[in-house]
């Protein structure tokens, strides 16, 4: 069932190790799905549109956001996370946020690799503010033999207050693993904001001058973006933000990372 991977060998800096143990390329793209709805479609959903997209990057990590499942705006019986898993030959796993139309609604992460552990934790959101619930949704996979990392999506809040809150729960989560981390989003915020500030503090984004992912058409804001832990065992060659106008309301953004 599952596709070719897409992880391919580097050669590394000297020494007598074989190169595919030095370095690997893993793809990853973070995608904000609108719970597959094109915006030109009315109320259309369109599973298969998001799922090639997805197909035709051939990554090996998805990120994805606004992920229905069992809803009535987009039927009933339908697992949006286990769907395009199922269209695209990955693995998932689906972190609920909230209740919404019968279902649930939040964040997935597709993985080419098998799963061998995952966990869904909660943001805190400001009582005196309110706000919508939002969480992290991680996966533990093995990309080569004995050679683990974890990946994550998320999309935060609205309200900025939520968003730092957020981000210093992130932060205090992840900061003490021994395990390299990428982490993909719709974090609702620039990249000169606080919030961006705040993460970098841990993380690395995968670009600087990073080019806007919304709206789809004439995008003017840069609100989705990879991370990870710069430990050393990250390296990212490349970002592109992909001209996709037709099946959400956001690009979608895929990273290449050299992995030593």
């Amino acid at each position: 069932m599952l596709a070719a991977l897409s992880v391919v060998a580097y050669a590394g800096d000297g020494g007598s190790e074989p190169a595919s143990r030095k370095t690997r390329r893993l793809k990853v793209m973070t995608y904000n799905i609108h719970h597959c709805n094109p915006p030109s479609a009315g109320t259309k959903i369109d599973v298969p549109a998001i799922a090639r997209v997805i197909t035709a990057e051939k990554p090996d990590f998805v990120a994805l956001q606004e992920v229905d499942v069992n809803t009535e705006r987009s039927g009933k019986g339908i697992h949006q996370a286990a769907e395009l898993a199922r269209l695209t030959g990955m693995h998932y796993f689906f972190s609920k946020a909230i209740d919404h139309q019968g279902g649930d609604y939040g964040v997935a992460v597709l993985s080419r690799f098998p799963i061998l552990d995952s966990t869904r934790f909660i943001l805190p959101v400001d009582p005196v503010i309110g706000g919508e619930t939002r969480t992290i949704a991680a996966v533990t996979v093995e990309i080569a033999k004995g050679k683990k990392v974890i990946f994550a999506s998320t999309h935060l809040d609205l309200k900025e207050p939520n968003r730092l809150t957020a981000a210093e729960r992130i932060v205090r989560h992840f900061e003490n693993s021994n395990l390299p981390i990428i982490l993909g989003g719709d974090f609702n915020a620039l990249p000169d904001s606080k919030v961006i500030g705040f993460l970098e503090k841990t993380f690395v984004r995968t670009c600087r001058d990073c080019g806007p992912t919304i709206p789809v058409v004439n995008p003017n804001r840069t609100i989705d973006f990879i991370m990870f832990k710069p430990d050393g065992r990250f390296k990212a060659r490349s970002t592109r933000v992909i001209d996709e106008q037709y099946a959400s309301d956001h690009l979608p953004v895929v990273a290449e990372l050299e992995v030593k």
